[in-house]
């Protein structure tokens, strides 16, 4: 009788996060860059709580590919950094700051607390409009894969998910302009 078992879905899991750690932090890096010095929220311990939230999850979880793990990460990222931004929103609801407002030119910018909790509200309504479009936004924007990656992913071609990040950007934008 063989002793040895098939790998679980949390050994796939950690064996995926091994292989895509460094990319993942290089991630975290880029989209914590606009935070001001002395955050308490550093690139390594937000990968480590996408990790925290993937691996040691009591959930089980089944991965269909690398892409199929890029996305989930990718959406614990975004559930992170939202979080975050509105706990760091509420301590500073005491300043009367104005809101910027998002341009959306190429969602690949750089946010800040506020507009990263506007482009989550808003797609938060999209995912309940055009649930893949949301996904190659987050995919892009929180994934922070290339469009070819995300195309693999999500198994579409380059000149459709060119065309579905021209809308994306349109209706974002629009949403979030309106709310102003």
């Amino acid at each position: 009788m063989n002793n040895e078992s098939a790998p679980t879905g949390q050994d796939t899991t950690e064996a995926l996060f091994q292989i895509v750690y460094q990319e993942l932090r290089t991630l975290a890096a880029a989209r914590l860059r606009n935070e001001a010095p002395g955050q308490t929220l550093q690139p390594t311990a937000l990968v480590h709580e996408v990790y925290l939230r993937l691996v040691a999850s009591k959930q089980k979880q089944e991965w269909d590919s690398i892409g199929h793990f890029f996305g989930a990460a990718s959406e614990s990222m975004r559930r992170i950094l939202v979080d975050y931004a509105r706990k760091k929103q509420r301590r500073a609801k005491s300043t009367d700051e104005p809101a910027i407002v998002m341009t959306l030119e190429g969602l690949d910018d750089d946010l800040d607390a506020n507009q990263l909790l506007e482009l989550d509200s808003a797609l938060q309504d999209f995912e309940k409009e055009d649930p893949v479009k949301a996904k190659l936004v987050v995919l892009r924007y929180f994934g922070g894969l290339s469009i070819e990656q995300a195309c693999d992913a999500m198994g579409l071609s380059r000149t459709t998910a060119n065309r579905y990040l021209t809308y994306s950007r349109a209706w974002l934008y629009r949403r979030i302009t309106a709310a102003k």
